[in-house]
């Protein structure tokens, strides 16, 4: 049951993205530069262990509003796409919307996200830096180191996520016989999120090897991590299967926190925005939630 009857305009749709992306990656930072450090190939401690923890804030804040307003967009227009199949459909619906939201998310967040990551496990000390050493060591396809692996990451964890997000929604709807309330819609990304972060740590530390790492002649030892089959092989090789799953617990802890943040910015700021009647002259994204 939708939290509004009028659907969204693009306009509206990037306007609240935009304004979720901020408000869970300035308010979970440290979270995630924790977890990046829990699994550096340097180790916790020798990656800085808890100091300088905002270290890479600047390149998350550039990312996160353009990324998540590009998620939604794609996100709401595909569901909109497909929006005639049958209702025996929709987790299907979910799934292929949410991925196709991550594809064009990651367009915008992969560059900053390397950045970002570089910045957490101490490899530069500046913003500009990062980026100066990141364009020397790769060109501008190192800015894209871990494209692939991130979507690879994204998916499998977007396909476990708003399905069960729009489950939950639809179930505590009919349940309460009303429409579902914003806080209401934030618990119910915060258990989808959690439960999605919790399965795929795996694939996420593979990013994160492959995003510190560089092609660059004399890199440091043990940086050189390349594709994620070869990646995950190597990690399971030589640091044990347990490697697989450092830094679960502020994963799983920063993302159902970032679960509730997130999707429960979205769904508050795109009620009132359709409410207000704000950025409303444009395309809608689509008939009706």
């Amino acid at each position: 049951m939708p939290l509004d009857v009028v659907g969204p305009s693009t306009l509206q749709c990037l306007a609240a993205g935009a304004v979720a992306g901020m408000a869970v990656d300035t308010a979970l930072f440290p979270l995630d530069t924790i977890k990046t450090r829990l699994q550096a190939r340097a180790g916790f401690l020798a990656s800085g262990g808890f100091r300088g923890i905002y270290s890479g804030l600047s390149s998350a804040i550039l990312g996160s509003a353009p990324g998540a307003a590009a998620f939604f967009l794609m996100y709401e227009k595909t569901k909109a796409a497909l929006s005639e199949l049958p209702e025996r459909h929709q987790p299907l619906v979910h799934m292929l919307a949410a991925s196709a939201g991550e594809v064009a998310a990651c367009l915008v967040r992969v560059p900053t996200e390397v950045i970002k990551q570089r910045l957490q496990a101490g490899h530069h000390d500046s913003l500009a830096a990062a980026v100066r050493g990141t364009h020397a060591a790769d060109g501008l396809r190192g800015f894209y180191r871990g494209f692939l692996t991130q979507v690879v990451r994204e998916i499998p964890f977007t396909c476990i996520q708003f399905p069960i997000y729009e489950s939950l929604k639809q179930w505590h709807a009919r349940r309460q016989n009303r429409p579902i309330r914003s806080w209401e819609a934030a618990v119910c990304g915060s258990v989808a999120g959690g439960t999605a972060a919790a399965l795929t740590t795996p694939l996420d530390v593979v990013k994160t090897r492959v995003m510190l790492s560089t092609s660059a002649a004399g890199s440091a030892p043990g940086l050189a991590y390349s594709g994620v089959v070869p990646t995950l092989t190597r990690i399971v090789r030589e640091e044990g299967a347990r490697a697989l799953f450092r830094g679960i617990v502020p994963r799983t802890v920063w993302i159902s926190i970032g679960g509730f943040v997130f999707l429960g910015s979205y769904e508050q700021a795109r009620s009132t925005l359709v409410s207000a009647g704000v950025l409303a002259n444009s395309a809608p994204a689509y008939a009706s939630l």
